[in-house]
């Protein structure tokens, strides 16, 4: 008995103190507000200047990542030297010859969309002949990018098909700006075997080995 008393008082007590809680003075139960929705500003829209910026981009860091690769000492490197039995090297370009032709034609075509002056110590598709060392010869590669950035920069929708003329003759604007990454992109592969040919993996291909 003694018990049960203990519970039916604690029972009353349950019920006056839930009565308590919800009487005239308790306050109403806020419903629960939904959580506000993440504002997303809008992407802005596509442009010709923007796809032909993330090629230079992209050729960018693959061929100066590819030309650092190479040690300084081997830069004067052809396949020629190897004197591979049934091979016919005899007369291709050194990895420096081949960083610096990637760099002159990346200013004959960029130049005359930019305005920019044709650098003067160019006499030949292989660049200028006082470049000698791994440093003067990336900085060329590197200073033709910077003219790539800003040839990008001057294609827009309306004028991509403008004809431009350049030292090779006449072309329109998104030829102009967008023919030397492909070019690159053709001489990258025999930097790569250079590379190879030392026993260097390139940059590029190091996450796949």
């Amino acid at each position: 008995m003694k018990h049960l008393r203990t519970i039916c008082l604690l029972i009353v007590l349950s019920a006056a103190t839930a009565a308590v809680s919800q009487g005239p003075g308790a306050a109403a139960a806020k419903p629960a507000t939904p959580a506000p929705q993440a504002q997303t500003s809008p992407q802005p829209a596509p442009t010709v200047a923007g796809m032909i910026e993330r090629q230079v981009s992209a050729s960018e860091k693959q061929i100066i990542e590819a030309a650092e690769a190479m040690p300084e000492e081997k830069y004067n490197f052809s396949p020629e030297s190897l004197n591979i039995p049934g091979s016919d090297y005899k007369g291709v370009r050194t990895f420096a010859m081949e960083v610096k032709h990637i760099a002159t034609d990346n200013f004959a075509f960029w130049t005359p969309l930019t305005g920019d002056p044709f650098p003067a110590g160019i006499k030949g598709p292989n660049g200028p002949d006082e470049l000698k060392t791994k440093a003067e010869i990336i900085k060329f590669l590197k200073d033709s990018y910077a003219v790539g950035h800003k040839a990008a920069a001057t294609v827009t929708n309306e004028n991509f098909m403008e004809q431009v003329t350049f030292r090779m003759g006449k072309g329109p604007r998104i030829y102009l700006a967008m023919n030397p990454t492909s070019h690159a992109n053709d001489h990258y592969g025999q930097m790569v075997e250079y590379l190879r040919m030392n026993g260097i993996v390139p940059p590029a291909s190091r996450a796949n080995n």
